[in-house]
């Protein structure tokens, strides 16, 4: 189980204060300083600030306690809905063992969330966790990227380069938009997969491979083999378990949990005293709205709010232009009604 130690906020009184000193106890943790002697209206005033900003912190814990919040290094996945329930469930069943895992959802959904919580739930967690995006690497330098190269092997490459199959080594490997490999290279990847070894790219030394796959797409790979652009193959070696990431207009619920873990989130960035709150018609907009970017444009959109909103309140002027014009086209449909 893990422990998290409670908030604290440390105030510093000191007969000898410069602005030196202060800045370094700022720097140092300090939530505050006061110089002696201590005015008894100052002390409450610091003391007050200090409980409001432990109890943001305590609620925003419990809060993520309270949501199924699942701590791996700064990962999380809220949500008490079945769907995303059921994602979590088979993440479980399937953490401890040495399975390949394909991740399948749309952009935005969390699919990388799930990924890290396999990894860090299994034996491997204290190993290298190594992403590569297969679709933000150009063709002809993902199969050096994936598998390394030795010196000489083509023009430029003027000394050996690790891959990531090497860096990931005891670890697990994350192929996210794994659906965007070339035809050509998924011959080498299935032989990885299927017998743990490869060679760098101009090389001819055999290498052992003890990495973990854990693959991920928004790409119909059925699809993809049916026009023979992914190998049928290659897709049960990596289709082990599956687990589908839902998008969040089907995750009856959790955009409600998510707002409001956002709103905190913003208000801790920021570096506010308290969340900023939605006004009616706000919330009610977030609430109809059908997010396709997903959770990304959730996060995006509370974050850009609290930033814009004058004031302790969001209203639907300070929302995303996107939003906005949801906004208006709703408003337009009543008026017409």
């Amino acid at each position: 189980a893990r422990h998290h130690t409670p908030p604290s906020a440390v105030i510093l009184v000191t007969a000898f204060a410069t602005a030196e000193t202060a800045v370094e106890a700022m720097k140092k943790g300090a939530f505050d300083y006061l110089i002696k002697p201590v005015k008894m209206d100052e002390l409450s005033i610091v003391v007050n600030r200090a409980t409001e900003t432990i109890s943001l912190k305590n609620e925003n814990l419990a809060l993520r306690e309270a949501l199924g919040k699942r701590y791996r290094q700064e990962d999380l996945i809220i949500g008490n809905s079945p769907e995303i329930q059921e994602a979590l469930r088979i993440v479980r069943k399937v953490a401890p063992t040495k399975s390949t895992v394909l991740i399948r959802g749309e952009s935005g959904t969390g699919k990388e969330l799930i990924v890290r919580a396999i990894h860090y739930q299994s034996s491997r967690m204290n190993e290298p966790f190594v992403k590569v995006n297969c679709a933000a690497i150009p063709s002809g330098l993902l199969e050096s990227e994936l598998f390394g190269h030795s010196k000489g092997a083509f023009t430029g490459a003027i000394a050996n380069h690790v891959g990531k199959f090497e860096s990931a080594d005891k670890g697990s490997l994350f192929l996210d938009e794994v659906g965007e490999i070339p035809i050509e290279l998924q011959t080498k990847l299935l032989r990885v997969l299927q017998e743990s070894e490869f060679e760098r790219v101009g090389g001819n030394k055999t290498i052992k491979s003890d990495v973990r796959i854990i693959a991920a797409t928004n790409r119909n790979l059925e699809e993809a083999i049916s026009e023979g652009k992914f190998r049928e193959d290659l897709f049960y070696r990596l289709n082990v378990v599956e687990i589908f990431v839902p998008p969040l207009s089907a995750r009856q619920g959790d955009t409600e949990l998510l707002i409001e873990y956002f709103l905190k989130e913003s208000a801790i960035n920021l570096g506010l005293l308290q969340p900023k709150k939605l006004s009616d018609e706000a919330k009610k907009i977030l609430l109809s709205y059908n997010w396709p970017g997903n959770i990304r444009e959730l996060e995006n959109a509370i974050a850009h709010a609290a930033v814009i909103a004058e004031g302790d309140t969001i209203r639907v002027s300070d929302l995303t232009q996107a939003i906005r014009k949801f906004a208006d086209s709703i408003a337009n449909a009543n008026q017409q009604a």
